[in-house]
């Protein structure tokens, strides 16, 4: 072709080597496979966090649970995604290093061979045995090395006479967390009137979460649910609840079996809503103030 004449097609596109898009994807890195760790399984996009490395039939697989609970598990090794990069899960190598610290199931940290201590004055009343029990099983270890007793009222209606009798003081302070406490609730009205009790003001606080009973405040995921039933009104809300999930609710015992199982899903904090978590860390907080 003449020097002079226009090259009307370009350069040959196979003279400098393949296109852009036909780079090479970038090398995987080697990451070690820790717990928490949060990844994307490649081939299926499942993404969760990485609980547990074991072997299995002779093979070493990796389970993550996402957000909902649910957990799978994969061969460790190659296709994995961290943040959209590539890696390649490896065994974490145990190296020598200073004991980590047991946490309890509230995620304080676990004191080995603690004994109760004698008990404060001070205590934490909640509504019924539900709530008392959920307590006890997510932050029993804190109350036991604190020393608070956590004690049930069986319902709110009373609980301004209940106060007057129990005569909190700065030694002697009284923590209560209420059911269903949002503005314009009967709780709120019953929590006004406590608070404006003599001797009230800094020896009591009452706090609540927002749900009508303690068992929305277990994540709906720990039972299969994506959300908790909307209960009609008129309707026992632990009936309601029960028949959402397929189970038993005839009757006293089916309830309780129900809530057993409910509870049995309970492993720490992570499976209680904030909203009641706080709340609960708030109170333990405010009976544990010793007094100047």
């Amino acid at each position: 072709m003449p020097a002079d004449f226009p090259d009307r097609y370009g350069r040959d596109v196979l003279s400098s080597g393949p296109p852009a898009h036909h780079r090479r994807r970038p090398a995987a890195r080697e990451v070690a496979a820790a717990r928490d760790l949060v990844v994307e399984e490649a081939s299926t996009g499942f993404t969760g966090a990485i609980t547990r490395v074991e072997k299995i039939a002779g093979e070493l697989v990796v389970e993550l649970e996402d957000g909902r609970g649910v957990r799978r598990t994969f061969p460790l090794g190659p296709g994995f995604m961290i943040d959209g990069a590539p890696v390649v899960l490896r065994r974490a190598v145990a190296r020598a290093q200073a004991p980590v610290r047991r946490r309890s199931a509230s995620g304080s940290v676990y004191v080995e061979a603690a004994k109760a201590r004698t008990a404060r004055a001070s205590r934490i009343w909640v509504e019924g045995t539900h709530d008392a029990e959920l307590v006890q099983k997510v932050w029993g270890h804190d109350l036991r090395v604190e020393g608070i007793v956590v004690e049930q009222l069986e319902g709110a209606d009373n609980l301004a006479e209940r106060v007057r009798e129990f005569g909190p003081s700065p030694g002697r302070r009284l923590g209560i967390l209420v059911d269903h406490l949002v503005k314009g609730s009967k709780e709120s009205r019953i929590a006004a009137e406590v608070m404006a009790l003599p001797g009230a003001r800094g020896n009591v606080r009452v706090l609540g979460h927002p749900y009508v009973d303690v068992w929305q405040a277990v994540k709906p995921a720990r039972v299969g649910l994506t959300a908790w039933p909307h209960v009609p009104k008129g309707t026992d809300i632990k009936v309601g609840s029960l028949a959402a999930l397929g189970w038993p609710h005839a009757d006293k015992a089916d309830i309780g079996l129900g809530w057993k199982r409910i509870l049995a899903t309970v492993r720490s904090y992570a499976d209680v809503e904030p909203t009641l978590s706080g709340r609960i860390e708030e109170l333990i907080d405010f009976v544990t103030v010793d007094p100047s």
